[in-house]
């Protein structure tokens, strides 16, 4: 069982207030893998007891953490041989979310 600090504790309630859900990621299922709709990011420990984004926010490409690739038809999402648009309407999705999370646990001690 994992410990965790009060500080992340806190983290971790207003990241589920504002709709992000935690999620098992394959091969990241030991680390905090948090979610909302198509987007996803993973998360670590950080010496101050917060929390911080170990990698950019991603798509989720069937259940999994994609990479954003330049195609010449257009950007997209892709996790071994699928793909994904990058849509303007998911690229907004997905900074939308990168900005609430790091917001978020950017925040110190805040209720």
């Amino acid at each position: 069982m994992v410990e965790v600090t009060q500080l992340q504790m806190q983290t971790l309630e207003r990241l589920f207030a504002a709709g992000f859900r935690p999620i098992a990621i394959p091969p990241y299922e030991s680390a905090l893998c948090v979610h909302r709709g198509e987007c996803a990011a993973v998360l670590a420990p950080v010496e101050n007891g917060g929390l911080r984004l170990l990698a950019p926010a991603t798509v989720m490409v069937d259940g999994n953490l994609s990479v954003r690739l330049k195609r010449a038809a257009g950007d997209v999402f892709v996790w071994k041989k699928k793909e994904v648009a990058a849509t303007a309407e998911r690229l907004k999705e997905l900074e939308a979310f990168r900005a609430e999370l790091v917001g978020i646990l950017e925040m110190r001690g805040m209720q």
